[in-house]
């Protein structure tokens, strides 16, 4: 939450209206100190507007705690996100948050509508990695008019005539299928790079559904396109015709096409084969350098 407490209470009395069975409100937010001077004032006060609704842990008649967490780098709380060590904070504020409240095995709510816009970003690949189909993020439709009446907590709650929605956003939750990643992420830059990992093992995946379909041939043209060489110099190298390159090349494209799930009318061009395979068949002769050292330490010993 930023400086405007109606994008909580808005989405919890959305909530409630639709059955969902909340009794826990969780908010995260930085905390600007009392010199600062307005905007940061907004958040101070839409705070303490907040507290004011869940006076003795009730919201209207209904049982529901508010907890309120600030974001901190390290034993700080933070006035603002302005950089990336600030983000990589608040990263770890959300992760470790996300985890405790998973702990008990509940549902959650995730609206990522308020505060600093990164907040939602930063929310956004934690839940990725740590929630599971059971849970909701969501996104908060307010119509221009009704928002600028309400601005700064002049409404706390909104009637449904006055057209306030939540809209949920679709999120494959990775975590929830690959459950060792929410072992080795511990950071953003772990998150990119467990990310990256996700995407290379299915690159590979797609490539070597291809290399098994071709003849040997055929692999060998592949494997010069995919070193950047065009089909004239691949002839040259293999000692073919340019038609016969052409012609394993349309055989390529074919699997490729469907290792890729690509329609049958897409139009490839072999400088495509480079981003594709160029890093596989790199992978792969690394691979085979080390196993042939390894070979011959073991037989020399």
């Amino acid at each position: 939450m930023g400086g405007q407490a109606q994008v909580v209470t808005f989405a919890l009395d959305w909530l409630l209206r639709h059955g969902e069975n909340i009794r826990e409100v969780v908010v995260l937010h930085v905390s600007p100190p009392p010199s600062l001077p307005v905007p940061h004032a907004r958040v101070r006060r839409a705070l303490e507007q907040l507290s004011g609704e869940f006076a003795g842990d009730r919201y209207q008649t209904t049982p529901c705690r508010l907890r309120l967490v600030p974001i901190r780098r390290e034993s700080q709380r933070l006035a603002d996100i302005t950089d990336e060590a600030d983000a990589e904070a608040a990263w770890q504020t959300i992760y470790h948050l996300l985890v405790a409240l998973k702990v008990p095995s509940r549902p959650l709510h995730l609206c990522i509508a308020g505060g600093r816009r990164i907040m939602g970003l930063l929310t956004l690949s934690a839940a990725i990695l740590l929630c599971d189909h059971r849970d909701c993020l969501w996104h908060m439709y307010t119509p221009d008019d009704f928002m600028a009446r309400a601005r700064d907590g002049a409404i706390l709650h909104a009637a449904p005539e006055d057209g306030v929605r939540l809209i949920r956003v679709p999120v494959v939750p990775w975590g929830a299928y690959f459950p060792g990643l929410r072992d080795m992420v511990r950071s953003p830059a772990e998150v990119i790079a467990g990310q990256t990992a996700l995407l290379d093992a299915a690159e590979q995946v797609r490539c070597e559904a291809v290399i098994e379909r071709l003849t040997p041939r055929q692999r060998d043209v592949l494997r010069w396109l995919a070193a950047g060489y065009t089909p004239q110099e691949v002839a040259d190298r293999l000692d073919i015709t340019l038609a016969t390159v052409h012609s394993h090349k349309a055989v390529i494209f074919d699997h490729c096409r469907s290792a890729w799930n690509l329609p049958e009318t897409a139009t490839l061009s072999y400088h495509m084969l480079p981003e594709r395979f160029g890093a596989y068949f790199q992978v792969r002769a690394k691979s085979h350098r080390q196993r042939t050292t390894i070979h011959a330490r073991a037989h020399h010993q």
